[in-house]
């Protein structure tokens, strides 16, 4: 026989990080989602301000996301004109970064959401 004693901390592991220019949230706000309980949600909301509107998870926010990504590519005319005039950010690298995160959150759904604005 024998004692086996084991301390043991677990600890945060970031498993997905990106960054996107702020110059891009007048884009988001455009991208107006249909979430059911927020008639007026955009995908502003959801990457910039996620946790004043609930979402606390991946798995929250999954198929915000992928909502997104349809209305981005069918308003791909109109969110072009959004881009913003100094050349900090464009449609390109927004659509990009919503299909990363999209990636991240559908592998990781118990990921806890953090941000930093």
């Amino acid at each position: 026989m024998s004692l086996d004693i084991n301390l043991v901390v677990t600890q945060p592991v970031n498993i997905y990080s990106d960054n996107i220019t702020h110059n891009l949230g007048i884009m988001a706000q455009a991208v107006v989602l249909d979430s059911g309980m927020n008639p007026e949600l955009t995908l502003y909301d959801v990457l910039w301000r996620p946790d004043e509107n609930g979402f606390r998870r991946a798995l929250d926010i999954t198929d915000l996301l992928d909502q997104a990504l349809d209305i981005m590519e069918v308003d791909c005319d109109r969110l072009r004109e959004l881009n913003p005039e100094n050349g900090w950010g464009d449609y390109d690298g927004l659509l990009r970064f919503v299909r990363d995160y999209l990636r991240a959150c559908e592998a990781n759904p118990q990921a806890v959401i953090e941000v930093c604005r």
